[in-house]
């Protein structure tokens, strides 16, 4: 079996982890899992979140923000749950530092895993600029961060 080369969103891969306890299954990125090229992981899950759980969305910044804790990740209802999300960020980074993996293809728009562009914090589906935790702090260390619209489109 090869090493693996990406950390994926485990939604991608057809984990059925997101917050309404379904998948976001894109089959080029499952294959490269089932090809042993790509470890699946889900930030919300390893930080102790259930699923399903709440929608929750960053309020008052970006990922960057929330590893500063100058911004929130909160729930729907109003409900901080940042520790969280930094605490699944730090285990993703921790996975991809041990098998030496430098490449993460992660879920658009998501306040975990959201590259380039978020959910604004409103829950009304509208997007800002910005990345969300995991992607964040995988970016600060160094690890490239793609979504699988730009892992898709480019092949």
């Amino acid at each position: 079996m090869s090493r693996p080369k990406y950390v994926v969103s485990a939604c991608l891969a057809g984990v059925a982890c997101t917050y309404k306890g379904k998948d976001k299954l894109r089959l080029p990125i499952k294959r490269l899992v089932d090809e042993g090229l790509a470890i699946p992981a889900c930030p919300e899950v390893m930080g102790g979140l259930p699923i399903p759980r709440e929608n929750s969305e960053i309020v008052g910044g970006d990922g960057a923000d929330v590893l500063r804790k100058a911004a929130s990740v909160l729930t729907s209802t109003g409900i901080d749950i940042s520790k969280n999300y930094i605490k699944g960020a730090r285990k993703i980074l921790s996975l991809a530092k041990r098998y030496k993996i430098n490449k993460a293809i992660l879920k658009s728009n998501s306040p975990a895993c959201g590259y380039g562009h978020i959910y604004d914090g409103t829950f009304r589906k509208a997007l800002k600029r910005g990345n969300g935790v995991l992607a964040e702090l995988l970016h600060q260390n160094g690890i490239q961060v793609i979504t699988e619209k730009g892992y898709i489109y480019a092949k």
